[in-house]
């Protein structure tokens, strides 16, 4: 992981690196929902414990971040939050994962990809966020323009979603917009 590891706190949510004893249960479970990875290609894949740690373990030695997204009431988790950087290029690809589906619709996955996606922005070596999602997946389009990302490109039918072509839109922010 990057040598900077953040714990951010948000309005409704704390956000911190993701740690071995957070492979638990429960995660290993919303890699395994197909309503949580409906829209994601994990949906082609069947996790466990030992996948879970290779995927934890890519992440060593990178500028890479891998965050755990907490309910800040209680402490409990509800989701992660994934930034690869590039500092060549002073760029970073964020995505989200809310697993927890009874926190669904009750913004803190705003709450965190905003907390998120403005300490990055704040940071010297980032001068653009770039995130993508499939057209069909309306909350996660939702999210990335409320947080005043803008659509940079499109990918025409690029996937297939429950057996029809989708859209993959590409959005972007930049550090002085």
């Amino acid at each position: 992981m990057a040598e900077t590891e953040p714990v951010l706190r948000g309005h409704k949510v704390l956000l911190r690196p993701f740690m071995e004893f957070d492979i638990d249960d429960s995660y290993i479970g919303w890699l395994n929902d197909p309503d949580v990875v409906r829209f994601s290609n994990q949906r082609f894949l069947s996790h466990d414990r030992g996948s879970c740690l290779r995927y934890l373990a890519s992440f060593e030695g990178t500028e890479n971040l891998f965050m755990n997204v907490r309910r800040l009431s209680d402490d409990y988790a509800i989701g992660t939050l994934t930034a690869y950087v590039s500092g060549h290029h002073g760029t970073a690809d964020v995505g989200i994962m809310i697993g927890d589906k009874s926190v669904w619709g009750s913004g803190y996955g705003q709450d965190a990809w905003n907390t998120f996606t403005h300490w990055l922005l704040a940071r010297e070596n980032i001068r653009k966020l770039t995130a993508g999602a499939l057209a069909c997946n309306y909350g996660m389009v939702k999210l990335m323009e409320r947080s005043g990302m803008a659509l940079e490109a499109v990918r025409k039918a690029q996937e297939i979603v429950e057996g029809r072509p989708a859209d993959i839109l590409y959005y972007a922010k930049f550090h002085d917009a």
